[in-house]
């Protein structure tokens, strides 16, 4: 059984399940019923079977090989296991590329690595938290912290060097996860690593999509990670990522950081319009680490949509 979809977006006010999520975008802990605990239970148990299956498996292998398959097949069920379906749009490359993509969730994280086996660069909050930190550091991801601007070039470093081990990487360029109706501007300093582009790596945006639930996956606002993560493993039945590999393009035909991260913002937005079949709209909350200030009157998790009051989670 699956919730109601009709449940989970601010078109929906007054539905128990998007109080709750409110409440949890303003910083407040989400009741948990009996139910979701034994999902949490269950789904926990899920993934200690995963771990004790791929984990020696991957040690194994890498005695006499590198390039161990087993995190990318370990992510692609732990994404089931936490409720995720994924659902592949469009032919991703293989090797020697540099992904760019929208950022909702932890969730994306799994999902993408589990899809096509790619590193990730991701927010240092993502490592604390309990768990999903370490099954992304499994799969070798970079962790970044929004405010230090003086560790950037060791960031670089770091990214070009996951670059040459994995042949494909991952970057989040909003800084933050958002609520699937929203793109951020997109940040240009971890595409540093690509002026000049190394070897014969192309740039793949790719967009994420969850459809009806995306505004109750987002993590936005002031919920902690540990609070989001159990409201996801908590929840009944499964949801939907539709994943969107667009067409890549040559770094070399689109010169410096800007201009790639402008091209990919581009294309993920004419993309994500599509999947919404409407326009993007502004983000709803002030997200201070990379500059962001929410317009007056944005609409979003946790803001009241009625008064139209922009109003930080928290």
């Amino acid at each position: 059984m699956t919730d109601n979809p009709a449940e989970h977006g601010i078109d929906a006010p007054g539905s128990k399940i998007w109080d709750h999520r409110v409440a949890a975008a303003r910083g407040e802990k989400t009741p948990i019923s009996t139910g979701g605990w034994m999902r949490i239970g269950l789904r926990s148990l899920a993934l200690i079977g995963l771990l004790l299956v791929f984990v020696p498996l991957h040690y194994l292998y890498r005695i006499f090989r590198y390039g161990s398959p087993f995190p990318m097949l370990f992510l692609r069920y732990a994404a089931r296991v936490s409720g995720c379906k994924v659902v592949v749009h469009g032919t991703h490359l293989k090797r020697d590329v540099f992904y760019i993509a929208n950022h909702i969730s932890w969730i994306d994280i799994l999902a993408m690595a589990g899809a096509c086996g790619t590193a990730f660069v991701a927010k240092a909050e993502l490592a604390e938290a309990p768990v999903v930190g370490w099954l992304a550091s499994l799969n070798r991801t970079v962790y970044v912290k929004r405010e230090n601007r003086l560790g950037v070039a060791a960031q670089i470093n770091a990214l070009k060097e996951a670059l040459a081990d994995n042949w494909a990487v991952t970057v989040f360029p909003e800084g933050t996860t958002t609520d699937g109706h929203s793109l951020l501007p997109f940040k240009s300093s971890m595409l540093s690593v690509l002026e000049p582009p190394p070897g014969e790596v192309l740039v793949q945006p790719v967009m994420l999509d969850y459809n009806s639930v995306a505004e109750w996956i987002g993590w936005v606002g002031q919920e902690s990670g540990l609070n989001n993560a159990k409201r996801v493993l908590a929840r009944r039945g499964t949801f939907t990522l539709h994943m969107h590999f667009l067409e890549p393009f040559s770094p070399e035909d689109v010169r410096g950081r800007k201009a790639i991260a402008a091209e990919a913002r581009r294309r993920i937005e004419e993309a994500l319009e599509t999947a919404l079949g409407k326009p993007v709209r502004d983000f709803a909350h002030d997200v201070p680490p990379v500059r962001y200030d929410a317009p007056k009157g944005a609409q979003g998790v946790g803001v009241i949509v009625n008064e139209q009051v922009d109003e930080r989670a928290g």
